[in-house]
């Protein structure tokens, strides 16, 4: 089996390799609801907090944004901090403000460094891509760049095209997400998973969705997914597993996968 390659933060990896990391969800509206969140899933310990910012009231307030992020830091006791504005096409919530006010919200969350990493969708366009991997980079923040779809799993070739675009395009990590219609089409996100693994120097995350497809958060890691996400206290997605749950079963998979 060939070795899933790890995310970095600031060169450093997540996690040690031997399981995915778990990345849990943040989904309140207001600093108070998500510290609540966070309380609550620290002693679980999940290797990520998404911060959900598309769930937050004050998203269109960069201050807020960067005073709730710091506060979410400070509660978190070292765990790091994604941020994620999920597009309303890709499965996220509508948002009373436009393209240019959440690029700006990413830029100041950039620049003001009060977070490790950032999601930001393949389909938006090209010159927001761009001048968000500039200043993230520039500012040493993680990127991911991600495909959702809440409808099907696209063919093979789509599968495939959105991987090579999240490597052509220097993403720090690439993120495939779909929903499927039967069992079939979470073999072929798997095997997508595995074929992108062979052919970029870059680490990936893939999911299927829903109940057919829980299998794939929690064997994607063999096919090649670094990290798996995790009902901590509240779902951002449908088929996410409680993370104690989901602790256990990556165990058992590791043993019979590894024997170890």
């Amino acid at each position: 089996m060939k070795e899933t390659k790890l995310i970095q933060i600031q060169g450093q990896p997540l996690g040690n390799g031997a399981l995915p990391i778990i990345i849990t969800p943040l989904v309140g509206k207001t600093t108070a609801a998500i510290l609540d969140e966070v309380a609550a899933i620290i002693p679980k310990q999940p290797d990520l907090l998404e911060w959900r910012i598309d769930f937050f009231e004050a998203i269109g307030d960069s201050k807020a944004v960067i005073d709730a992020a710091l506060a979410i830091r400070q509660a978190a006791k070292g765990i790091p901090v994604l941020l994620t504005r999920r597009n309303a096409t890709e499965g996220g919530q509508p948002l009373n403000i436009a393209e240019p006010a959440v690029i700006a919200m990413y830029v100041a969350a950039c620049e003001a460094k009060c977070v490790e990493l950032i999601d930001y969708e393949l389909s938006n366009a090209p010159e927001d891509l761009a001048l968000l991997r500039k200043v993230s980079k520039a500012n040493g923040i993680a990127m991911i760049m991600s495909y959702h779809n809440f409808q099907m799993t696209p063919d093979a070739a789509i599968l495939d095209e959105k991987f090579a675009a999240a490597a052509k395009l220097g993403a720090d990590v690439g993120k495939v997400a779909v929903m499927p219609q039967n069992e079939r089409d979470v073999l072929d996100l798997l095997a997508a998973t595995s074929r992108a693994r062979d052919a970029f120097d870059l680490p990936l995350i893939s999911m299927s969705m829903g109940g057919i497809g829980s299998i794939s958060r929690i064997m994607g890691w063999v096919y090649g997914s670094a990290a798996t996400f995790a009902v901590g206290k509240s779902s951002s997605a449908p088929g996410q597993i409680a993370i104690e749950d989901l602790r256990a079963a990556l165990a058992v998979v590791r043993q019979g996968v590894l024997g170890k």
